[in-house]
């Protein structure tokens, strides 16, 4: 302990230093954090309510502060600092210094203060609404997290302890600040497998298959609501704001009493709620309506304010109509936030229900439109260049793809047979050598020979004939799942990649590799056929191995070579600018800082 003391000694010494952006460490806080103690004086506190005991490889037990950002507030920090350079502590065991931690915890640290976004339908804006609050609450400064007690999405991503979250939350996260989110925020994820069934990921891990009646009969009372409320108490007891977000509708009157996404959340971390409408659909006043009067009384005196989101038209013509809404409901508006042009991933595959392409550059690549594709997320970075994605469902409709990517699928065997089915995977092979082939992941898979699945098309055990593109065979063992960050370098160019990987299986390749890890190798290349395979989800965010890819298809490449990293940074800043231009600042303030200032 002394040769740390010896550096938070310096850091008394000194003036407070504010944040400092360009340290390496800086982002495993938060992004507005106050820096002056890198080393906490006050280690190992050994409170609950801001770390944990913890078991290292190396070290054994450790007293472990990750997540715990008290230090770090600005007003701690300096409250801290005067008192140590005022006062000659010795350094640990001082009894002073115990002290000072007993009275600088009673006098800043409080429960976080959760804030709920509902929504009066589906898709009515909550993910966008609580990424724009998350990132205008971590702008003035406060430490902020997202929180989502349970998630239904085919599209996750892996935490750096390997834990699996949606994408959403993790998006939401880096919108408020925080580079190193806990499972915590997303504590249940489901993802459907089909037949009524869906995996359960519990506190980032596997927690076995449920049926829409076992989940609320068995798992929602006993493993969910403890989940539930062991994230909560985590949360509100490390960060300054909590932004929750709701699933669904609050009301659905079939599964009020058992529903842990959205009223029996709010009650758990005692949350003011605010309902989002989406004008776009129409019939917005009615669904606001309806919504506040089907909750229950207790829960409607949460629903401190509406937003009325995503209005294509003139937002003066709607003020007259949410004034007659709040003598109504009794509820105020706190805004009409007109249709914002942002970019930013989408959470799950029904944003292009229905979609046949996105974008309009003059490259066009198909990707087939798997019954279960997943994590498609991987192919936003494609559209940076002149590119046009098509959703094939038909090989007539791959007429014209100057390239090919097989994305991500929750079932690699059973949408390998819809390929085969529709007469993809023949118009896939006749391709072959002529335009670039990519598969990610699942798609990966199908490029091999052979397929050995436990579960096999049918529910049975066999092995499944892949594409037969790369010579590489692929088993499912009885249980386990790979869920880690990645990190590498194309082999061909040198260029960086990063990522993460997410999937059951495991695959044996003859080909010659595409990454270079720090341990080893990943992926398979035939650069003369220009097909790729990889299981790295996230691969084409890096511009050079993106741009590689598609100099193959012929694509004529922007000028302006884009980090898609930089990409989703700037659109989330401008989601948050126009949230924040659009709602009434005095009526924010007022729910969000009530007790807080």
């Amino acid at each position: 302990m002394k040769p740390v003391w010896s550096r938070v000694s310096k850091e008394i010494e000194g003036e407070l230093a504010g944040t400092n952006t360009s340290c390496p460490y800086h982002p495993s806080h938060f992004r507005n954090q106050e820096c002056t103690f890198c080393y906490c004086p006050f280690y190992p506190c050994e409170d609950p309510d801001l770390g944990e005991v913890a078991e290292s490889p190396r070290l054994g037990r450790i007293w472990d502060c990750t997540h715990c950002n008290f230090i770090h507030r600005k007003d701690v920090a300096s409250y801290v600092h005067g008192r140590l350079r005022a006062s000659g502590i010795s350094g640990p065991g001082d009894p002073a210094l115990e002290e000072l931690f007993r009275e600088t915890k009673t006098k800043f640290h409080r429960k976080g203060k959760a804030v709920m976004i509902l929504g009066a339908t589906s898709d009515a804006g909550k993910s966008v609404i609580a990424t724009a609050i998350c990132r205008i609450l971590n702008d003035r400064g406060y430490s902020v997290t997202p929180f989502k007690s349970q998630n239904m999405s085919l599209n996750s991503r892996v935490t750096h302890k390997g834990h699996e979250i949606s994408m959403i939350q993790d998006l939401q996260a880096r919108a408020a600040g925080v580079s190193r989110p806990s499972f915590r925020i997303n504590p249940i994820l489901m993802k459907p497998k089909g037949d009524g069934m869906s995996q359960v990921v519990l506190e980032g891990v596997p927690a076995g298959d449920y049926s829409s009646a076992d989940y609320y009969s068995e798992f929602v009372p006993g493993p969910g609501t403890d989940a539930l409320k062991r994230s909560i108490d985590f949360l509100q007891s490390r960060y300054d704001f909590v932004v929750m977000e709701g699933a669904g509708s609050p009301a659905e009157i079939n599964i009020y009493d058992s529903d842990i996404a959205n009223m029996r959340a709010a009650k758990a971390a005692d949350a003011d709620c605010i309902l989002v409408v989406n004008v776009e659909w129409g019939g917005s006043y009615a669904y606001a309506v309806g919504t506040l009067d089907l909750l229950h009384p207790e829960d409607r005196r949460r629903v401190k304010a509406i937003i009325l989101n995503n209005l294509r038209g003139n937002v003066s013509g709607m003020r007259a109509a949410a004034e007659e809404l709040e003598e109504m409901t009794g509820v105020p508006v706190m805004g009409i936030v007109p249709h914002l042009d942002f970019d930013l991933p989408k959470e799950d595959s029904e944003s292009f229900r229905g979609v046949k392409s996105v974008g309009k550059g003059r490259t066009v690549v198909a990707v087939p439109k798997f019954p279960r594709i997943s994590n498609f997320t991987d192919l936003d970075p494609l559209l940076h260049e002149d590119v046009t994605l098509r959703f094939v469902s038909s090989p007539e409709e791959m007429e014209g793809a100057a390239a090919v990517v097989l994305p991500g699928t929750k079932s690699t065997t059973s949408d390998l047979e819809w390929l085969r089915r529709t007469g993809i995977a023949g118009r896939i092979l006749s391709l072959k050598g002529e335009v670039p082939i990519m598969g990610i992941c699942g798609g990966y898979q199908m490029m091999g020979r052979i397929l050995r699945d436990p579960f096999g098309t049918e529910g049975e055990p066999g092995d499944t004939e892949g594409l037969g593109l790369f010579d590489m065979e692929t088993e499912w063992p009885g249980s386990g799942k790979k869920t880690e960050r990645f990190g590498g370098t194309y082999i061909p160019t040198g260029d960086p990649i990063s990522g993460y990987e997410i999937h059951s299986g495991m695959s044996s390749s003859s080909e010659t590799p595409m990454i270079k890890t720090r341990t080893g190798t990943e992926g398979s290349i035939r650069e003369d056929d220009m097909l790729f395979g990889t299981y790295v989800h996230g691969i084409f965010d890096k511009p050079g191995f993106r741009r590689h890819f598609l100099s193959k298809a012929g694509c004529a490449l922007s000028v302006e070579i884009v980090d898609h990293d930089d990409h989703v940074e700037n659109n989330i800043d401008k989601l948050a600018h126009g949230v924040m231009e659009a709602v009434d600042a005095e009526l924010f303030d007022r729910i969000f800082m009530e007790g807080r200032l």
